[in-house]
């Protein structure tokens, strides 16, 4: 095998469009559990008003509403998310 047969590369763009949105979902999926983590804290912690919780309610359940559809649309399932880090374990 030579080394430029090697390193070619076949490129399906079907597959390259889902493996591309499984790992923008999967960065947004972390951000948005680091984000509800952050919340509750800060609830938890008594630093926000109620109307600053409901708001805060309201956009984390839009969020997984839309992440839930994205997922549907590229036909990931929650888990599909889930990196594996090898030694440090899953991502999520």
């Amino acid at each position: 095998m030579t080394a430029s047969s090697r390193r070619k590369v076949e490129l399906d763009p079907d597959t390259v469009e889902r493996d591309l949105a499984r790992l923008v979902l999967t960065v947004v999926e972390l951000l948005r559990q680091l984000m509800e983590r952050q919340a509750l804290r800060r609830v938890e912690g008594g630093d926000l008003t109620e109307e600053q919780e409901e708001r805060i309610g309201l956009t984390l359940m839009l969020l997984e509403d839309r992440m839930d559809l994205l997922r549907t649309r590229f036909g990931l399932e929650p888990e599909d998310l889930n990196l594996d880090l090898g030694p440090l374990g899953p991502l999520l």
